[in-house]
């Protein structure tokens, strides 16, 4: 492990958003850090903060091969604006999926396991193979009660560590640093999404709803309480088999 959590908690954070980026991108993980976006709602706010410092950094979008096609264009999009170098667009294993989804309904009766095929797996063989050692995120404290204790720096049980420079940030600040940026919107926020996953697992969010409820709203029948996460960002692994 090239760095403690005590020792980059204590350093970094309480650093600004600008600042902590900069250390951890051009110091700290030097080559061994890479931003994971889902080109969602937020996501163009937090590229364009890490273009600034290195628009060569390794961006990985999981390209589940279930996502709206507004979010496929919104990639193109984002990747030209901000003149990302790096992107690399992260599929499933197609032996997995035929072994375990090959009628591709897998997300209607067993979303972990779903989520798994599709995004933990292929970020960890990604991971694995580049070396990485830290991971941008765009999570952000207010979203829902599974962030609000988040720190900026985190350590996975993975030995990964979780960059989190927006997780002080609120919904007008946001709001706020879009317009100063001119930054665009997916196409999506217009009608209602304001938390944009795939497609079969995404729906708007209704008014004075926090703005994930719109995702895995299908499950909280399933296992007594509605899906909140994929398990890339999570300490306690979920049960891959639900």
């Amino acid at each position: 492990m090239t760095a403690s959590l005590t020792r980059l908690q204590s350093f970094y954070g309480a650093l600004d958003t600008h600042s902590l980026l900069r250390v951890m991108i051009q110091e700290e993980f030097k080559d061994k850090i890479t931003l994971v976006s889902s080109f969602g709602a937020d996501s163009a706010l937090l590229l364009s903060l890490v273009a600034e410092v290195d628009p060569n950094l390794p961006v990985l979008f999981l390209e589940t091969r279930k996502h709206f096609k507004e979010t496929l264009d919104y990639v193109e999009e984002l990747r030209d604006l901000f003149g990302l170098t790096d992107l690399r667009m992260l599929t499933p294993d197609e032996k997995l999926v035929n072994n375990i989804d090959r009628s591709g309904e897998l997300w209607k009766t067993q979303p972990n396991r779903c989520c798994w095929l599709r995004k933990v797996e292929p970020l960890e063989r990604e991971m694995k193979k580049s070396g990485f050692e830290a991971i941008i995120t765009g999570r952000k404290g207010y979203q829902n009660k599974d962030r609000e204790e988040m720190d900026s720096i985190e350590l996975f049980d993975d030995g990964v560590y979780r960059i989190n420079p927006l997780v002080a940030w609120n919904k007008e600040q946001i709001r706020e640093e879009f317009a100063k940026r001119e930054l665009p919107a997916h196409s999506l926020v217009a009608k209602g999404y304001l938390s944009i996953g795939c497609e079969p697992c995404t729906l708007p969010v209704k008014p004075g709803e926090d703005e994930r409820s719109g995702r895995w709203a299908h499950t909280a029948g399933l296992a007594g309480a509605q899906k909140t996460e994929c398990g890339i960002h999570i300490q306690e692994v979920p049960n891959w088999d639900l």
